[in-house]
C-alpha cells in the first residue's frame, strides 16, 4: 500500500527526504512556511552552498551523543551525496580543508536542481503553510497548519531546523511540535557564532584583521582551537577560527562556568623566538618611538592597544630604553592575550542551532522516532551540529535521505 509522508519544513533535509521517500514509491507532500522552499540554503557558503566536505566523519559532530551520526552517514555518505548532485547537474570542485561548492559557484544552482527533480518526481509543495499541530489518531497522522488546513498522512517527517538565522523560518517550532508528541530537548544554544568579549579596547580595535590562532581556555586549559584569519569586531571578535570553536564556549557559557578566549597574533613563534625578534628590532633601530618601532612588525592598529595592554605608559620614548620585563610583556600580549568571554553572539548571527531532539529518543539507522511509530526527524532539529565547513549540511542530506528511505515503507 502506498504511503503518503507529510515532510514539515523545506529546507535542505526536507527536499532530499521528499526525493528519497519519492524515489521509493511514497506520495509526498512538502509543507513549508516560507513563500520558497530552501531559503536558509541560498545562504550558505557565503551563497556559493558549501554543500559536503570530503572529510565528514562521526569526529566532526557534537552533541550528546555524537555517534548517533554514524547510521546516517554510513547510509548516505559523502561519496554517495556527490554521486547524487552529480547525477542531478551539480558539477563539483573541491578547495582547502576539504569543502565542496558547485563549480557555478551559486548555491541557487543546489536549489534549482533539487527542485527540479522534486517537481519531476511529482512531490507536492505547499508554500506559507505553517504547521501549528501534529497528532496521531487511529495509526494516521493529522498535521493541522496556521490556515486551519488539515493534512492527513501515513508518516510525518520533522525537518524544521533548529533556532539559528531565525528570517529563514527556522525559530523552534518543530522542537515544539515535537514535545507535544512526547519527545524532549537538551537546552539550544547558538553555534559558529561570533564571540563577545570583555575589554575596554573593541571600539578602536573593530576591523582589525590577522591571521593566527584562537583558542577557548577553561580552567587555564585549552578546550578548542582553531588557526587562520581573525577579526576583531566593536563587541569582540569573528572570523572562521571563531565560529569553529565557539561551540566549546558556548556549552560552557550555557553552564554559567567562566571562559576566556585566548588569542596569538604572532602564532608560529615561541616565547624566545619573538623575544629575540624584538630586541633584534631594537638593535637595529633603538632611537625609534617605542610604538613606530612596532611599525611593520603587526597591524598598525594594534600598536597603542597592545603597547597599552602590555603596561607601556609613554609610547614617545626611545624603543631602545625598554626594560627586559617590558619586552616580556609585550611577547606575552602579541602570543598568549587573554580575554573573557561574555556570550556569542544570538541567533541571528549564528550559523547552526547546538542541542535539540533529544538522539536517545530515535532510531539512528532510521532516523524513526523510538516513541511514536512513524514519525521520522532529520537535519539540525536532532541534537547533532557539526564543524564550519559543509559538515552540517552533510547531515542534513544523510539524515534526510534515511528518513526518506525509511518512511516509505
Amino acid at each position: 500500500m502506498t504511503k503518503q509522508v507529510i515532510i514539515i519544513g523545506g529546507g535542505a533535509s526536507g527536499m532530499i527526504a521528499g526525493i528519497s521517500a519519492r524515489r521509493q514509491g511514497a506520495k509526498v507532500i512538502i509543507l513549508e512556511r516560507n513563500p520558497r522552499v530552501g531559503k536558509k540554503l541560498l545562504a550558505t557558503g557565503n551563497g556559493r552552498c558549501n554543500f559536503t566536505n570530503i572529510n565528514a566523519n562521526v569526529n566532526c559532530y557534537n552533541g550528546n551523543n555524537p555517534k548517533f551520526v554514524y547510521g546516517a552517514l554510513t547510509a548516505f555518505s559523502v561519496e554517495e551525496t556527490l554521486r547524487f548532485f552529480k547525477k542531478m547537474g551539480i558539477q563539483y570542485k573541491i578547495e582547502d580543508f576539504g569543502r565542496v561548492y558547485p563549480m557555478s559557484d551559486q548555491a541557487s544552482s543546489v536549489l534549482d536542481v533539487l527542485l527540479y527533480e522534486l517537481n519531476q518526481l511529482g512531490v507536492e509543495i505547499i508554500c506559507n503553510a505553517y504547521v501549528t499541530d501534529v497528532s496521531k489518531k487511529n495509526n494516521k497522522f493529522l498535521v493541522q497548519t496556521e490556515d486551519g488546513k488539515v493534512y492527513e498522512g501515513d508518516r510525518v517527517i520533522l525537518t524544521t531546523g533548529g533556532k539559528a538565522m531565525p528570517s529563514s523560518g527556522s525559530d523552534g517550532n518543530g522542537i515544539e511540535l515535537a514535545k507535544k508528541l512526547g519527545h524532549t530537548s537538551t537546552v539550544l544554544f547558538p553555534a559558529l557564532v561570533q564571540l563577545m568579549l570583555e575589554g575596554p579596547y573593541f571600539k578602536r580595535l573593530s576591523g582589525v584583521k590577522f591571521v593566527g590562532k584562537a583558542e577557548v581556555i577553561y580552567q587555564n586549559k585549552s578546550i578548542a582551537q582553531d588557526k587562520g584569519d581573525i577579526l576583531f569586531t566593536n563587541y569582540g571578535i569573528s572570523g572562521p577560527p571563531i565560529l569553529q570553536i565557539s561551540r566549546k564556549a558556548g556549552e560552557l557559557l550555557n553552564s554559567k562556568k567562566e571562559v576566556y578566549l585566548k588569542v596569538s597574533i604572532m602564532d608560529g613563534m615561541s616565547m624566545i623566538e619573538l623575544k629575540e625578534l624584538i630586541k633584534e628590532r631594537i638593535r637595529l633601530n633603538g632611537s625609534k618611538p617605542v610604538d613606530f618601532s612596532f611599525v611593520g612588525l603587526i597591524n598598525k592598529r594594534l600598536i597603542p592597544v597592545v603597547l597599552a595592554e602590555a603596561g607601556i605608559k609613554n609610547f614617545n620614548r626611545p624603543v631602545s630604553g625598554l626594560s627586559n620585563s617590558e619586552i616580556e610583556s609585550i611577547t606575552r600580549i602579541l602570543l598568549d592575550w587573554r580575554f573573557p568571554i561574555r556570550g556569542t553572539k544570538g541567533w541571528t548571527s549564528a550559523q547552526v542551532t547546538a542541542g535539540g531532539i533529544n538522539t536517545k529518543e530515535i532510531n539512528p539507522n532510521t532516523m524513526e522516532s523510538i516513541l511514536v511509530k512513524g514519525l521520522f526527524f532529520a537535519g539540525e532539529i536532532l541534537d547533532i551540529d557539526g564543524l564550519c565547513g559543509g559538515y552540517n549540511l552533510q547531515w542534513s542530506w544523510s539524515s534526510g535521505f534515511t528518513a526518506g528511505l525509511n518512511a516509505s515503507w
